[in-house]
């Protein structure tokens, strides 16, 4: 890869280490209208195979690859991302997250994102999947200059709904914080045992088993926007809108990760010609 400025790889991992420690650094910069990956650095099993540029030079497309599948008890997944001024990128995963039994010890994935004066990220993976008895941390920290843009959705599955498994144990466990310019517009945090009562309270899950949140960072959504994505109705599930004056908050609450996906990527399909100035464009990988 031309663009490619630094890569650095290691994937070496003892025998006798009990868990895995993986982290990836990424790093997007702008040459003309050409946005491309510049930085690449990783230790352990994650990686990002090659940059893409499906929908033009504009935006670079790259898909965050763990190759064990699957992340078990005490596995700790690092993934830090730096955008230069005006670089756009959109990151997905190839296939859902696996995250299995605890055997005593949390697992858990920290994110590390800095977007500079003018720059663009979509942070969109595939869905988690939680086994029963996994527990998991999600944290993330998310940087923004004045005028960066930033979407991500992340989506939950409780159990393995193919298997018919139920979360009868486990914990979930989420910290996310958002920052433009210094200060705070956005701070989540949820800490959920199976055993708790939001999980089967009408106000909470009431026995869904699968729940998502969708954010976009850019401003105020215009009104007609805004009225559009509240205007798709979904079955059998239900979802929320809010706009705040720096962040769009997106939820769902249902029993289906593909159709937890297809809303979220409805409203995409509505939003980012406001944010983003472009249409949604599907990464391929989805299809597979």
């Amino acid at each position: 890869m031309d663009d490619l400025k630094h890569t650095t790889t290691s994937t070496v991992q003892t025998a006798t280490a009990k868990h895995w420690q993986a982290k990836l650094e990424l790093g997007f910069a702008r040459r003309d209208d050409r946005s491309y990956l510049a930085h690449r650095l990783h230790k352990g099993p994650l990686v990002v195979q090659k940059s893409l540029h499906p929908e033009g030079e504009d935006i670079c497309h790259a898909i965050v690859v763990h190759p064990p599948g699957g992340v078990a008890g005490g596995d700790a997944l690092q993934l830090n991302v730096n955008l230069a001024a005006g670089a756009r990128a959109l990151l997905t995963t190839p296939g859902a997250g696996k995250w299995y039994k605890a055997n005593g010890s949390k697992a858990t994935q920290n994110l590390q994102f800095q977007l500079a004066a003018g720059s663009g990220l979509e942070w969109f993976p595939q869905e988690n999947i939680l086994f029963d008895a996994a527990e998991v941390g999600f944290s993330a920290d998310i940087h923004l200059a004045a005028d960066a843009t930033f979407a991500s959705w992340d989506i939950v599955c409780l159990g393995r709904q193919a298997q018919q498994e139920v979360w009868q144990r486990g914990l979930y466990q989420v910290n996310q914080r958002i920052t433009r310019n210094g200060q705070l517009i956005w701070n989540e945090r949820a800490l959920m045992q199976a055993g708790d009562l939001v999980k089967t309270s009408r106000v909470g899950l009431a026995n869904a088993a699968v729940f998502g949140t969708f954010l976009v960072c850019a401003g105020a959504v215009p009104a007609e926007v805004l009225q559009a994505c509240r205007q798709i109705v979904i079955a059998d599930a239900k979802v929320g809108i809010t706009a705040l004056p720096e962040v769009l908050c997106i939820r769902y609450v249902g029993n289906a990760s593909q159709q937890a996906r297809q809303y979220f990527e409805q409203c995409w399909q509505l939003l980012r010609p406001w944010y983003y100035q472009k249409d949604a464009v599907r990464p391929r990988i989805w299809n597979t």
